[in-house]
């Protein structure tokens, strides 16, 4: 529908390839051949130059991929100790995430680690992106090394690969790799809680120490518990493609005009 201004309303819409540049997908010029090129759509349909878009309202993509080009975004990548809860508020008064990084803007974290979890977490005001990453549809990977009682053998480690039978349902397979006899690395893409620890107790390893080394595309070994960094403009996008999705066809509408003509 057509933005409707008035002279105590100005138009906030703004050129597309300035949207395209200021999201960091490059110069102008660059960003006028995307839009030439037939890459880029403003709410489902083609753009072309010339297009003006509101930032607020719009949903631009480019290779099918949305861009977040809402003013205000804030995205910091946070390695989160152990004790600190991860939440926007606590009603008991225990340290929270969102205290560990700038209050300029509010914010919140993507998904939860549990209170003895440490490692790494996403926080952010970009509402769409977090639902995205956090949706099990999407299928988001997260990895933990996880040092637990014991020695996992053959069998165990075979049992978090395949899935294991918990009391809300059996776990999706995993990823499962020995890193040392007591640490094992493990890869899931469910969301359910304390489900690392609730996997490990099932096989009879209960864990002793969980820290997250990745979320999604993101990881950063120098990043000291308690640290924060804000992402980079590739940080962002490459989040973006991975909770992006297959669309339903399984090709890019770039391809599908191709074919059509």
């Amino acid at each position: 529908m057509p933005t409707t201004t008035t002279p105590e309303t100005p138009d906030p819409r703004i050129r597309l390839q300035k949207v395209l540049a200021r999201a960091g997908l490059g110069s102008r010029r660059v960003c006028e051949e995307l839009i030439a090129d037939g890459r880029v759509t403003i709410d489902g349909e083609e753009a072309i130059l010339g297009d003006r878009v509101d930032p607020d309202a719009a949903v631009v993509t480019v290779d099918d991929v949305p861009i977040g080009i809402r003013p205000g975004s804030v995205y910091y990548l946070l390695n989160k100790p152990a004790g600190v809860v991860t939440t926007a508020d606590d009603p008991q008064g225990r340290p929270i995430v969102v205290d560990l990084v700038p209050s300029e803007t509010r914010i919140f974290p993507v998904g939860r680690l549990d209170l003895d979890t440490e490692g790494l977490l996403l926080l952010t005001n970009d509402g769409d992106l977090a639902h995205r990453l956090t949706h099990p549809s999407f299928g988001i990977e997260k990895e933990y090394l996880a040092e637990v009682e014991g020695e996992p053998g053959r069998a165990a480690v075979r049992r978090l690969r395949t899935g294991v039978s918990l009391d809300d349902g059996p776990t999706a397979p995993a990823t499962v790799g020995t890193v040392s006899p007591a640490v094992l690395r493990i890869v899931i893409h469910e969301g359910r809680n304390h489900q690392v620890r609730r996997m490990c107790e099932a096989v009879g390893h209960p864990v002793r120490r969980l820290v997250r080394t990745r979320l999604a595309t993101l990881t950063d070994p120098r990043l000291a518990p308690g640290e924060w960094r804000a992402l980079t403009i590739d940080e962002v996008r490459a989040l973006e493609r991975a909770a992006a999705g297959p669309n339903d066809e399984g090709d890019t509408r770039r391809e599908r005009r191709a074919r059509d003509r």
